[in-house]
């Protein structure tokens, strides 16, 4: 789980050594993913997953684009205008979205009690961050916006996941978004090749990020709501933005303001709460399910 989310955490971090070093949003998405369906294709294979998948027809399209098109997107163009530390912050506002948007499409995710407290305050640390951390100039703003719609994007997919995807092998699940959002973003990463060629920390950095954060760390997530269930594999969001924000202020001088620590916190405890529905250490009144549709990775 560690492991896991520190190369989630990481994933920022490599897309702004990328994008710095002038290779384009549809290059940089292109390839973490093609490298990403290298990693899970052959398992899906070896699994006997693809079947499955087929039969799912254009509920694939519907997941891909709210668990990968949309939301890489809109982190990876968001990063042009904020620091990597922040974007993963705002990512991990997903179970927020999910509690909001929920109950008008499925009435028994209604949020109550503590998760609703929790929707409350995470919603204060959103606040904190674009009142105090985000008060520049509008390119800060709108790129804060769009890393924040990533979040709300994988919502929908929790819910596309949760209608569609149930007794579907998880691996077969994550090769399937990653092969077609691959061909997606290709024709963009085409038309935008880069005039130089990237420095070697470049292509280290999209290798990591694509067969590491995408692919590796997918499978590791998959296995672990296998093993543990969905509500204990996704304490890995909660996780991966503190990584997130260490990378970015020790390896690029990214700075760690006391807005950021304290929207980290809110936004942190009140997506927990907001997910979990009870406070560390109590025990859930529901067992954890062992379904093995994935829950949508939530930090990437």
């Amino acid at each position: 789980m560690a492991f896991t989310a520190a190369l989630w955490g990481a994933s920022y971090m490599f897309i702004k050594v990328a994008l710095d070093d002038g290779v384009s949003e549809g290059v940089i998405i292109c390839l973490r993913t093609a490298l990403g369906a290298m990693v899970l294709v052959p398992l899906a294979l070896r699994a006997g997953a693809l079947r499955p998948i087929l039969e799912r027809g254009w509920w694939n399209v519907a997941l891909a684009g709210a668990q990968v098109i949309v939301p890489f997107g809109l982190i990876t163009f968001g990063e042009n205008h904020i620091a990597s530390g922040l974007a993963a912050i705002l990512v991990a506002t997903a179970p927020l979205f999910v509690a909001c948007i929920a109950p008008f499409v499925d009435r028994d995710e209604r949020s109550t009690g503590w998760s609703l407290g929790g929707v409350l305050l995470g919603m204060v640390g959103i606040v904190l961050l674009f009142g105090v951390d985000l008060s520049g100039d509008t390119d800060e703003l709108l790129g804060g916006l769009m890393v924040l719609g990533a979040g709300a994007s994988y919502a929908v997919a929790v819910l596309v996941v949760k209608r569609g995807f149930t007794g579907v092998p998880p691996v077969g699940v994550a090769a399937s978004t990653m092969v077609l959002s691959s061909l997606a973003y290709l024709p963009l990463a085409l038309a935008t090749l880069p005039s130089a060629m990237p420095e070697a920390d470049t292509w280290a950095s999209l290798v990591v990020l694509g067969a590491g954060g995408t692919g590796v760390a997918f499978l590791f997530f998959y296995n672990l709501i296998a093993d543990v269930g969905p509500a204990r594999a996704s304490i890995i969001a909660y996780i991966a933005p503190a990584f997130s924000v260490a990378y970015g202020a020790l390896l690029l001088d990214e700075a760690v303001t006391l807005g950021v620590v304290l929207g980290l916190v809110l936004v942190l405890a009140g997506s927990w709460l907001a997910a979990q529905g009870r406070l560390p250490g109590q025990v859930s009144r529901t067992a954890p399910s062992r379904s093995t549709a994935p829950e949508p990775a939530r930090a990437r």
